[in-house]
């Protein structure tokens, strides 16, 4: 018996490393636009909600798909869905080399996000292999593919360099890239047909679970936690040259300070939430985010003040050390967050997680969609690059007030029962 069990954590340990190891290459390549949009968007002359539209549409894509993903996953298994979704993009990616339009680049990019659909599928495939008082940590370590944005933000700029400044290098070596990781994942990972979740409705069946109140919630935390993260990750490039004046490859390398721990630390955040619990794990990320947003919400500032000895000239803002300092922070909070939703899920639908996690995931998605579009928006209506956080900050004070309202109620409800309890 002992045999077997440990049979089965190793079959459970090479399905959790195979999966975040594929996770990882196919958040890569749903990213990298955030690095090879800089020179195309230079190519084509794009303004910058142009630059925005480019970088989010393949987060579109990765989105939308999530739901049929989730719900395929608990029918079929993890395995077979997520080779062939892995496979399905290597093509478009390549073709990305030869494209010299703006709308060629638009459609190409719609294929290729269907990469960050991977998350839907991994996340229940691995919960599965797992008892639930590791499930958390478990999905922490698979998210933590999320770090395949600042494995972009190395990786493309010194291929671009490699190339003598040529851009085209970077979709040929993501496709042989992703052809090479589908086929090591077929072969690394297994299937358990007990972990098929027997389903005979239809898909609108399946999504029965929207009238429930509690997943609109967590797609609100996590529009926050997983969106914000995805905008930045595609922004935050772009950002540190047109602030800061930094070249590409500087900018790349900043920018993968916030990505990093924003994907790596994932694992931690779901320890901490099988240790301490979804709500209070969340409760915590918000807050932390809401007063990081707020500071890096004030522009670069420049006041004149009339004194005794004549006008003087005062200069506020954050230089680009402290900046980074604070977008760490970040990046470590929505780490945290983004496990901390899904541990949520795995308490609450155990037995539709993938159905869940594919709506959770794509309210995430959109978020990561629309935030990129907005914030070049933003910046052409205003011309201040803050004005992207400060669209952040106006998010988390909406989960903060949503948290506090929802879980309130449910609070005094359950003391209620408890103390009904003991007087019984």
């Amino acid at each position: 018996m002992a045999k077997d069990t440990t049979a089965g954590n190793s079959q459970a340990t090479s399905v959790l490393l195979s999966s975040t190891f594929a996770f990882t290459i196919c958040f890569a390549v749903w990213m990298m636009f955030a690095v090879l949009g800089i020179p195309i968007k230079k190519q084509l002359d794009l303004s910058e909600t142009q630059f925005g539209l480019l970088a989010a549409m393949p987060v579109l894509t990765g989105s939308l798909v999530r739901v049929p993903l989730g719900i395929w996953t608990d029918r079929y298994g993890g395995r077979i869905v997520l080779f062939i979704l892995m496979l399905s993009t290597v093509i478009p990616i390549w073709l990305m080399s030869y494209a010299t339009a703006y709308w060629q680049f638009l459609v190409l990019a719609l294929f290729v996000g269907l990469a960050g659909g991977s998350f839907s599928v991994g996340t229940p495939y691995v919960a599965r292999w797992f008892p639930k008082s590791r499930q958390g940590f478990a999905m922490g370590v698979f998210g933590a593919g999320n770090s395949g944005s600042a494995l972009t933000k190395f990786v493309a700029p010194a291929l671009i360099a490699s190339a003598g400044g040529a851009w085209v290098i970077v979709p040929k070596v993501y496709a042989v890239a992703m052809l090479v990781t589908a086929v090591l994942f077929w072969f690394l990972s297994a299937s358990n047909p007990a972990h098929l979740v027997k389903q005979s409705g239809s898909f609108g069946e399946q999504l029965k679970m929207l009238r429930d109140p509690r997943v609109w919630r967590y797609c609100q935390y996590y529009s926050v936690v997983f969106g914000g993260y995805v905008g930045l990750a595609l922004w935050m490039t772009k950002y540190y040259i047109g602030e800061y004046g930094f070249d590409l490859k500087l900018a790349a390398l900043l920018a993968a300070c916030f990505s990093l721990p924003g994907g790596v630390l994932r694992a931690i955040g779901g320890w901490v939430s099988d240790k301490y619990g979804a709500y209070k794990t969340t409760w915590w990320v918000m807050w932390v985010c809401w007063i990081a947003f707020f500071l890096l919400s004030y522009p670069q500032t420049q006041f004149t003040i009339l004194t005794v000895e004549g006008p003087r000239t005062f200069h506020i803002g954050l230089n680009a050390t402290l900046f980074t300092v604070l977008l760490f922070v970040v990046g470590i909070a929505m780490a945290i967050g983004k496990a901390s939703v899904f541990k949520f899920i795995s308490d609450e639908f155990p037995t539709n997680i993938g159905a869940v996690s594919g709506v959770v995931g794509l309210a995430g998605g959109l978020g990561g969609f629309i935030l990129p579009i907005m914030f070049g928006a933003l910046l052409d209506l205003t011309g201040i690059r803050s004005s992207a956080f400060m669209l952040l900050y106006g998010t988390v004070c909406v989960s903060l007030v949503w948290m506090h309202f929802s879980f309130r109620p449910e609070s005094v409800a359950e003391g209620q029962r408890a103390l009904a309890s003991r007087a019984a």
